[in-house]
């Protein structure tokens, strides 16, 4: 083997030890006895349970998945609009601005973003009475804001490299542009469509910035209650907190890799 062979793969292995021995460390110690989250004693799953306890931490957790669900799924609705329109429509007036106002939460920091929806919410509620406060409502807003962009692009990427041939076909043998969306591209584009559902719900779930500003009392998601906790020290519950998470994320992962290799064999068998 080439010593430039060599160098590649020990450079590739450093850069993945670097990204996964501190979750590997994390899920251990989630397994800890210990109060202390570095000092290892025993094995033992009281954490969990005390996981299980922890009113706080469940109600906000339930409060970010419910949240990340409508996100995506109201993401991808938009999103695959809007990429769909950036894809196919051509240039039209207004499109330079059209694809400024989809292009503009990718590059505008989080912050901005949160403090003019707090702004705007504050207005309207002045001003029309609604809404009357914040909480899951205005966190959702703020989450698909900022998700509809990726899956806009996402989907843009992909109806872009389609070969138009099929829906043309399918429009000579009498059918509708509506059927043809709903019955032959939107099957092409699935792959695409599962990569921004995952995507949304990623940053969804993670988001602290908008939720920060968006959130009112009783609507606590899940990163904000975390993040007040480790400021005032780490907790071995938030590594059997952070492994749960892990836990359901590498089979969402796996499940949706699947799903993609299957329908990409599908889409090989009907082409052949």
């Amino acid at each position: 083997m080439k010593p430039n062979r060599i160098l590649q793969f020990v450079a590739l292995g450093l850069g993945f030890l670097f990204l996964y021995i501190p979750i590997v460390s994390l899920v251990v110690y989630s397994f800890n006895e210990s109060q202390l989250v570095t000092v290892w004693t025993h094995f033992s799953t009281r954490w969990y349970a005390a996981l299980l306890q922890d009113d706080e931490l469940i109600s906000a957790a339930w409060l970010s998945l419910r949240i990340g669900l409508l996100t995506a799924f109201a993401s991808v609705i938009i999103g695959t609009w809007a990429g769909f329109v950036l894809a196919r429509m051509g240039r039209f007036r207004g499109f330079t601005l059209y694809t400024g106002m989809i292009n503009a939460p990718l590059v505008i920091p989080e912050v901005i973003q949160g403090i003019s929806l707090l702004l705007l919410f504050i207005e309207m509620g002045k001003l029309l009475g609604w809404p009357a406060g914040r909480g899951i409502f205005t966190i959702w807003i703020g989450h698909v804001m900022l998700c509809i962009s990726y899956v806009a692009i996402i989907v843009q990427s992909r109806v872009r490299d389609l070969h138009p041939s099929l829906e043309e076909a399918a429009l000579d043998l009498g059918a509708t542009p509506l059927r043809v969306f709903f019955f032959i591209t939107l099957p092409l584009i699935s792959q695409a469509l599962v990569a921004g559902w995952l995507l949304s719900f990623t940053l969804s779930i993670d988001d602290l910035v908008l939720s920060a500003f968006l959130s009112g009392p009783g609507s606590t998601t899940l990163p904000l209650v975390v993040f007040s906790r480790v400021r005032l020290g780490l907790n071995p519950e938030m590594n059997a907190l952070a492994t749960l998470f892990i836990g359901v994320v590498t089979v969402g992962v796996v499940a949706a890799n699947l799903f993609m290799q299957r329908a990409e064999r599908k889409k090989t068998m009907v082409l052949v």
